[in-house]
């Protein structure tokens, strides 16, 4: 098992991720911000479903959801049709112009990711594509456990907080 050290270096690494989040955040299309972007995808990745069922994927609330799919939908991206099993539900599906953006997503994306890795071998990719899809899988579906933080780590003075990968709805 890696040492204190690396698990270190790991957290810091992980951090840095977030600078190539923002990379792909800025080449989004206009009209098109990344919770949207997000919806998109979800929906393209797993097909119709229910509007619990996609706050679920994203791991946000229920309220942020809705103004997520609210934005998609105004813009002709996705349909809400009845639930047959439950007429109070809406069944989200992606719409022809929906299916356009996400192409136009996936083009971006793969483009940003093409030009950003053109020194990287076929083989480095591959390994990075195992190595955070086995990180991932490590991790579970974290969306709903609650993080545990084992005793010898919290001091006494501190104050147990309930972590939660949940975004409040203010965001």
């Amino acid at each position: 098992m890696a040492g204190q050290a690396q698990f270190e270096e790991l957290a810091r690494q992980l951090s840095a991720v977030g600078a190539v989040k923002r990379d792909l955040g800025r080449i989004l299309p206009p009209g098109c911000p990344a919770g949207s972007a997000a919806v998109l995808t979800l929906l393209g990745r797993h097909g119709d479903m229910r509007m619990s069922k996609l706050a679920e994927l994203l791991a946000v609330d229920m309220s942020v959801t809705s103004r997520h799919v609210a934005h998609v939908a105004a813009r002709g991206w996705i349909e809400r049709h009845p639930d047959p099993a439950d007429k109070r539900s809406r069944i989200l599906r992606l719409t022809p112009a929906g299916l356009e953006e996400l192409r136009e997503l996936s083009r971006r994306t793969t483009h940003l990711l093409a030009e950003r890795l053109a020194d990287w071998t076929d083989d480095e990719v591959g390994q990075l594509i195992r190595l955070m899809t086995r990180l991932r899988a490590s991790f579970g579906d974290c969306r709903s456990a609650p993080v545990r933080i084992p005793a010898a780590l919290v001091q006494e003075s501190t104050p147990v907080v309930e972590e939660t990968t949940r975004t409040p709805a203010s965001t």
